[in-house]
């Protein structure tokens, strides 16, 4: 058996904890007679709505676990008259329970592995001392991961412990094993809540890893094909192209055709991504008004009437569908009933809405996306809807030439076809209907929690965005996640001058490490908490 084929982790799924007290029984009933019997063959702790279980699995089977809880009484309050006096004044402690290794696995590293992880948890969550009633068939382990004795022992037959305790610092003095476990204690599996790069699905990074080939090759030509149906569908669009870049090169083809048409247009924006729709626009020379609101303020359809009303020579409007700085989604529905009733050309940056909102595009003049974000495939492909087909136009640049891919089917200058098979891969899986479900749960978490979640339940469910309180800098608290393995967004200087960080869900992501991300972030805000309240 090797360790690395085992995984440790907390246990979150009902299958998991059904093997727990399965594992239970076999311990407590079966090996150690501490309990009695019973036909289910398995053993519910009384604590346990309140453990935390970490837990050893080879493949999907639980073979080892630790218990871990924090709340008053523990079972040592029972066995020991006035535990308190044998703790540490103002330690922060915990209570270690239901340690259990299946047999067959007890000759591997597995106890030690479980240790660690133990240990790992325990300061993350600011506990400074634990404590366990150890068997004393095992008293010699114990003792060397740095456990030490107290008091009587308890039990009686079979089932004798000894009440030990375990800190930081007994647990580093330990053997040099136990020292280069905590050495490692920082490499918890990462968990990235950025709005890009996002995590993928196991079957789009196989299939960037595919053969590279030629994008002249019939495949590749025939792949194109199937991506840009996927992607039509998507949306409910007539055209598309995709070229290699990012969304900014997509906004840049939106600018460059906007600069043939003749007069002028209007540029909404509420957020960072509106103010740099018209940083595009500067860049191209365009002519435009302006809507411009505080972030997160919304833009009105009856302001945007009312301007179209008194300025008929508009000729196109620009916005974002998600403006991702906050999260805030336009109503497109509305806007384009607007630009038939005034024959305005409505023009979208999508790039934070598609794969997160449903959303229909058939009716904008141009839209904007990537193929990371809501896709959920690499970054690095820059797409562009189209309502009606569009020649070549000499006046534009021959990268930014919307006319150039579509005369060529995509395909007029050098692609990367394993991008563009990751995201022929992706496209297959794109789901904006369990979306929403995921993002509340982690929005009600930070709430309840006692977090300050910018903008309302209508916000998108790609962007979550948590407002610090200005005694705790954002990039500060940033860290501190990163380092307890939590990915966030907040070194854009948008979100540091705001003291903002954002969770983005726009990548393929599971309900448990939704809950895992919300242990990560709420034991990273109570540490801090204390740090602060010790240092001021």
């Amino acid at each position: 058996m090797e360790t690395h084929s085992l995984i440790y982790k907390v246990a979150t799924e009902k299958e998991e904890m059904d093997q727990i007290n399965r594992l239970n029984y076999r311990t407590f009933v079966e090996e150690i007679p501490q309990h009695s019997t019973n036909e289910e063959k398995a053993l519910v702790d009384r604590f346990h709505d309140e453990n935390t279980y970490i837990i050893a699995k080879w493949g999907s089977e639980v073979v080892g676990m630790i218990a871990l809880r924090s709340n008053r009484p523990y079972s040592l309050d029972s066995k020991i008259e006035d535990l308190d006096q044998f703790l540490p004044k103002d330690s922060s402690t915990c209570e270690i329970r239901l340690l259990s290794v299946k047999e067959e696995f007890r000759s591997t590293r597995v106890f030690f592995s479980l240790c660690d992880q133990l240990v790992t948890h325990c300061l993350e969550r600011g506990y400074d001392m634990a404590l366990i009633s150890g068997t004393v068939r095992q008293l010699k382990l114990y003792r060397r991961m740095g456990f030490i004795p107290f008091g009587e022992r308890v039990g009686s037959g079979d089932a004798v412990y000894q009440p030990m305790y375990l800190t930081k610092a007994s647990f580093e003095s330990s053997t040099k094993a136990f020292i280069r476990m905590m050495e490692r204690k920082n490499r918890v599996r990462e968990l990235s809540f950025l709005p890009g790069p996002v995590p993928m699905r196991k079957e789009v990074t196989d299939a960037f890893k595919g053969a590279t080939v030629s994008h002249r090759n019939n495949e590749f030509i025939e792949c194109m094909s199937k991506v840009r149906l996927r992607l039509k569908e998507l949306v409910n669009v007539n055209h598309v192209q995709v070229s290699v870049g990012t969304g900014t090169l997509s906004n840049d083809m939106v600018a460059a055709h906007l600069s043939v048409l003749p007069g002028p247009g209007l540029i909404l924006s509420n957020g960072e991504f509106g103010y740099r729709l018209q940083d595009h626009a500067d860049r191209f020379g365009l002519e435009y008004m302006t809507i411009s609101k505080e972030w997160g303020v919304p833009v009105r359809a009856e302001e945007v009437e009312e301007i179209l009303k008194q300025n008929r020579d508009i000729q196109w409007i620009w916005t974002v569908h998600c403006e991702t700085s906050t999260g805030f989604v336009y109503d497109v529905e509305r806007l384009c009933d607007l630009s038939d009733r005034y024959d305005v050309k409505l023009c979208i940056d999508a790039c934070s809405s598609v794969g997160v909102i449903p959303s229909d595009l058939g009716r904008a003049y141009l839209a904007t996306s990537v193929s990371g974000k809501g896709i959920g495939a690499y970054p690095g492909l820059a797409i562009v809807f189209h309502r009606e087909a569009i020649g070549p136009d000499s006046r534009i640049p021959r990268y930014l030439d919307i006319g150039q891919y579509d005369k060529n089917a995509s395909i007029p200058y050098t692609h990367s076809s394993n991008l563009v098979q990751a995201l022929y891969t992706a496209l297959g899986a794109v789901d904006t209907a369990s979306r929403p479900m995921i993002m509340e749960i982690l929005r009600h978490g930070l709430i309840e929690a006692g977090f300050h979640v910018i903008g309302e339940e209508d916000y998108s469910p790609g962007i979550i965005t948590v407002a610090l309180p200005p005694e705790i800098p954002s990039r500060e608290f940033g860290d501190k996640c990163r380092r307890a393995g939590l990915i966030l967004s907040y070194e854009s200087d948008y979100l540091l001058k705001r003291n903002w960080i954002q969770l983005a869900l726009m990548g393929n992501y599971q309900e448990s490490e939704v809950n895992e991300a919300l242990d990560r972030i709420k034991t990273c805000m109570d540490a801090y908490r204390r740090e602060f309240a010790t240092h001021g």
